[in-house]
């Protein structure tokens, strides 16, 4: 029986940074980890539509320094930041620190694997037909530069009685290599006939050993109307 291994924490000891960086003793640890899933949790329930693929917290002795990626950043900007300066009170209020915000927009939310997983999510809402959701999402991400992508559903495809399970699959996704860069993303769609879960892994290329994963850079790797040769070759390959 295989075991299912998150591609994040395979790779934090070879190429992907970590999402939280501080050191905390053996009597803070707790409540520093609980403190930073609270205020994802809270950016990611209430500014739910700036599309929000990726959260690091930075913490030093007196402030925490919060790095949101964002797709759309005039939503949690807001009017004459409106919005980002109520979110900065709110997370002062939420950790009882001084708290600084970094704001980065993801230009190519195409190859953000959170971001497609969201769009497939919304898509199963509105009653699009989720192989019709998930070929164009493939299509969308493999015309965007991306090496190989593949895409998991599962629940009540369709209002069928039972519960299942499918895949697709356009190009390489190589989840057992170290030095490949791949990001993964969930998602769940709220349907009429219960919860469908989501799941998305793209590829983007190998990483040089001794250097980690830049999320900036990665969103910029290719052109808009560049793409490798060979990507994307072939029908897309479903699994059942």
């Amino acid at each position: 029986m295989g075991q299912k291994i998150h591609p994040t924490g395979y790779r934090l000891s070879s190429i992907e940074p970590w999402r939280s960086r501080w050191h905390g003793g053996k009597r803070d640890f707790a409540r520093l980890l609980l403190e930073d899933k609270l205020v994802r949790d809270h950016i990611c329930k209430d500014y739910a539509s700036a599309g929000i693929p990726r959260i690091e917290i930075e913490r030093t002795g007196e402030a925490v320094n919060v790095i949101i990626f964002t797709a759309r950043p005039g939503v949690l900007v807001g009017r004459k930041g409106v919005r980002v300066d109520q979110l900065k009170a709110e997370l002062q209020q939420l950790t009882g620190m001084l708290v600084h915000l970094t704001i980065h927009e993801v230009k190519r939310p195409e190859l953000s694997a959170g971001l497609v997983a969201e769009v497939i999510a919304d898509a199963l809402v509105r009653r699009m037909a989720f192989r019709r959701a998930i070929k164009k999402a493939i299509q969308t991400t493999m015309q965007a530069g991306a090496l190989g992508i593949k895409v998991e559903v599962a629940g009540r495809l369709g209002g069928a009685d039972m519960a299942r399970t499918t895949k697709e699959r356009e190009g390489r996704v190589p989840l057992s290599t170290l030095q490949a860069e791949v990001d993964y993303g969930t998602a769940r769609a709220k349907t009429t006939y219960g919860i469908i879960g989501v799941k998305v892994w793209i590829y983007k290329g190998d990483i040089t050993r001794g250097e980690k994963v830049n999320y900036r850079k990665s969103q910029n790797k290719f052109g808009r109307s560049e793409r490798p040769r060979g990507a994307g070759r072939g029908p897309a390959r479903r699994e059942a």
